[in-house]
Formats: structure tokens, C-alpha cells, sequence
């Protein structure tokens, strides 16, 4: 019994296609680097939410931090998801 390969080889192609696009772009966007200085502040921010105004801008902090275990004293996971935010608006 002969295999049908046009609906493979459409497959094959379709796929092979989208798996190099996804390459070219994995190749082309640069590799993000770490600053420590946005470290620390983002771990030296209380947990909630803040809001601070002033005349032309606004900031916003926010922290959120939870511990997750599966079954009583099974594995855990912690969860600690932080955010800053500023709006500044001046007129050019």
C-alpha cells in the first residue's frame, strides 16, 4: 500500500517553514543582560501597592508575593512578581 506523500510533504513544508522563521528570529533579537541596580530595587519594594503624584507625574509600585505547595508539606513554589511604573507628561 503506497503512502500518500502530498499531504505530507505539505506538512513537512508548512511546518518547515514556520520552524525556520522561528529561528531566524530567535537569531536575530539580542540576549536581554541583568542590571543589578533594577534587581535591588525591585526586591527592596514592600509587598502592595503604592501610588505617588506629584504636579507633572505619577509613579506606581506594586509587589506581589506568594508561596504555592502542592499537598500539605509537598514541593512549593514561590511567586514574587514586582513592578514599577512612572508617567511623566511635560509639555515640548
Amino acid at each position: 500500500m503506497p503512502l500518500p506523500i502530498a499531504p505530507l510533504a505539505a506538512f513537512a513544508l508548512r511546518y518547515g517553514t514556520i520552524a525556520l522563521a522561528s529561528y531566524a528570529i530567535a537569531r536575530r533579537v539580542e540576549a536581554g543582560r541583568r542590571d543589578q541596580r533594577a534587581e535591588d530595587a525591585l526586591d527592596d519594594l514592600p509587598e502592595g501597592m503604592t501610588l505617588r503624584r506629584e504636579p507633572r507625574q505619577a509613579n506606581v509600585t506594586g509587589r506581589l508575593r506568594r508561596v504555592v505547595r502542592l499537598g500539605e508539606g509537598g514541593p512549593g513554589l514561590e511567586i514574587d512578581a514586582s513592578a514599577l511604573g512612572r508617567i511623566r507628561l511635560r509639555k515640548v
